[in-house]
C-alpha cells in the first residue's frame, strides 16, 4: 500500500485545498448561470457545455 513518505506542510494542504475549492466555485457559478437562464426561459444556442 502506498504511504506518503513525509507529511505534507499545512501551507501546502491549505494552498490545494484553496485552489480545490476555487475551481469548484467556477464550476458552480457556470452551472448556476445556465441553470437560472432554463429557468427564465431564457435559452439560446450561446451556451457552451464542457
Amino acid at each position: 500500500m502506498a504511504v506518503p513518505k513525509k507529511k505534507m506542510s499545512k501551507s501546502r494542504r491549505d494552498a490545494r485545498q484553496s485552489n480545490w475549492k476555487k475551481k469548484v466555485l467556477k464550476k458552480v457559478l457556470v452551472a448556476m448561470s445556465i441553470g437560472k437562464a432554463f429557468l427564465e426561459n431564457k435559452t439560446s444556442n450561446n451556451f457552451i457545455f464542457d
